[in-house]
């Protein structure tokens, strides 16, 4: 052995995982995992296979997901391209990549109709930093608290597609092994409930428990699962009331004003008592959270309208005041009606409809649950219909939960109550997925408990389905010419008289228009240290403009 072999192999030792795997790394990427690549790379896959425990090409695939451990959704292909291999070449190692995942060093996201996508863990890129051994935390003999801890990573695994359901289950099934101290495991095995059923009952627990709710719904249900075939038996005897767990008195109907209602779950008393006791929860399904407007932080504002709508509005905000409401929905209900209120505000963009519902709600001291359109309608297949169900899900505990009922508010919600489409155009799976988040809305309006309010623009192309279910509907018009005047005096509250009344004639502005001419003044003000003046008001005007209008006699520029 050459001096310079032996200094080579005295460098090698001292190396670390870290520096093992970037040369790895470095040489395949020269090489390939061609015979060349084995041979050079020999030293260092010696080292991590005896440390790791793992094959040769499972080290090597894996000093390549390390050096992406950034990258929170590394594909198949990304891999390929870093070895210079074909994909199809890499599908010779997708059981080593298969066994990578088994010891958890890197975690697989499954999508349907979705390749997979990896990750490294973590907890895994610090013990390869610290030249250690990855080792999996242990569960065994823990207490009930770090038990639902567990439970509740795993069901969040299974809802970020990093856990298939099968998978799911034998974790499940191992947590309760590894755990026969706790009651809830000995239990499950006392009662001989089946791997299936003993996950069911963990994701009511799981519900309860970790995200405080009490009142699941077969939609909620639903998700665990991997594709409705799986789901639909569990459906069936759940609604039936055939399940095993109903027939062991741990699961029951959710009640509703003496109702029973066969689509909402939740837990016996039974079962909490003898499962969870020691946990000392306190149910809190109707939090209001930070996603909530609240009344109290809601500013007055002076709001112009035509005198119809002001009746309409004012006939509205009296009702909406907790002792009318609770009178009117008293004798809707005694009638056998719907004790809800679905309203609609439509109109021209600009008019007053979003802050109409903000200064009702200031009013009668309700406070309000806005929904983002955007966030419901996702990009993933499926999804689009969970967050819906899983908002009126949300809203209805808040309800039920007691206080004065929150405005569901609805912004701009032509995307979801626009008229319906038939299926087979040019992209018929999001046809599907808009049709079904527009019958989850159909029906939760028709069993709303609360208050809803939507606003649209563009009322002409709503569905007819959705007309029906509004009580109340109040149109928004522009603002006619004194209501400008007024507002452009109220906005800008140094311009004088005749400048409003010229601004107000010339331009057919909404008061959202106006507020943001104000703003540009405000603006230029600050810039010029001068108050802009007429003709540059008109200037900001005419920008404003989409469309130009004609100039009104006697009114120069």
């Amino acid at each position: 052995m050459t001096e310079q072999q032996k200094q080579s192999g005295e460098t090698v030792k001292a190396m670390g995982l870290l520096e093992h795997f970037e040369r790895i790394v470095e040489l395949s990427k020269k090489k390939g995992f061609t015979e060349g690549f084995w041979e050079k790379a020999k030293p260092h896959l010696d080292y991590s296979v005896a440390k790791l425990q793992l094959s040769m090409p499972q080290a090597a695939i894996f000093a390549h997901f390390l050096n992406r451990c950034d990258d929170q959704a590394i594909t198949i292909k990304d891999i390929a391209i870093s070895i210079k291999c074909s994909r199809i070449k890499l599908l010779r190692f997708m059981d080593d990549i298969d066994e990578l995942e088994k010891r958890k060093l890197i975690r697989c996201r499954k999508r349907e109709h979705d390749m997979p996508t990896y990750r490294v863990p973590i907890d895994v890129i610090r013990a390869v930093r610290k030249n250690e051994v990855f080792t999996p935390a242990s569960h065994q003999n823990i207490s009930l608290k770090n038990f639902f801890t567990k439970v509740g990573d795993l069901f969040d695994q299974k809802n970020d597609n990093e856990l298939s359901y099968d998978a799911l289950v034998s974790e499940l099934k191992d947590l309760q092994n590894d755990n026969p101290q706790l009651s809830i495991a000995s239990q499950i095995k006392e009662l001989a409930l089946d791997d299936e059923s003993a996950a069911l009952l963990l994701s009511f627990c799981n519900f309860f428990v970790n995200k405080n709710d009490d009142e699941i719904s077969i939609f909620q249900l639903a998700s665990i699962f991997g594709n409705s075939d799986e789901f639909s038996g569990i459906e069936e005897s759940l609604k039936n009331g055939e399940h095993p767990l109903m027939e062991c008195g741990l699961v029951e109907f959710a009640n509703d004003n003496g109702y029973v209602d066969n689509e909402q779950f939740h837990l016996t008393e039974k079962a909490k008592q003898e499962f969870l006791t020691d946990l000392s929860l306190k149910y809190r399904s109707g939090k209001r959270g930070k996603d909530f407007i609240f009344a109290k932080n809601i500013a007055a504002k002076q709001l112009y309208y035509s005198d119809k709508e002001s009746a309409q509005i004012q006939q509205l905000t009296v009702l909406l005041g907790e002792d009318k409401f609770s009178a009117v929905q008293n004798r809707l209900k005694e009638g056998g009606m719907r004790g809800g209120f679905a309203c609609l505000f439509y109109g021209p963009p600009g008019t007053g409809k979003t802050e109409t519902v903000y200064q009702i709600a200031r009013q009668t001291g309700r406070d309000i649950l806005p929904v983002d359109i955007s966030k419901t309608k996702s990009c993933w297949f499926g999804d689009s219909e969970k967050a819906v169900k899983q908002l009126f899900d949300r809203y209805r505990g808040v309800v039920k939960a007691g206080g004065s009922a929150p405005i569901l508010l609805f912004n701009e919600a032509d995307a979801v109550i626009g008229k319906r489409t038939e299926i087979g155009g040019s992209n018929p799976s999001v046809e599907k997925t808009l049709n079904a988040m527009q019958n989850i809305i159909l029906q939760e309006i028709e069993n709303l408990e609360g208050i809803l309010i939507a606003t649209t623009n563009f009322e002409t192309s709503m569905d007819a389905a959705f007309e029906r279910r509004f009580l109340f509907k109040i149109k928004f018009e522009k603002p006619d010419i004194s209501a400008r005047r007024s507002i452009w005096q109220t906005i800008i509250g140094d311009l004088s008289a005749s400048d409003a009344a010229a601004l107000a004639s010339r331009f057919n502005f909404s008061g959202g228009q106006i507020e943001n001419i104000a703003r540009k003044r405000t603006i230029e003000t600050i810039i010029s240290g001068n108050l802009p003046s007429l003709e540059t008001l008109i200037s900001f005007c005419q920008e404003e403009m989409l469309v130009k209008q004609e100039n009104k006699i006697g009114f120069g520029v």
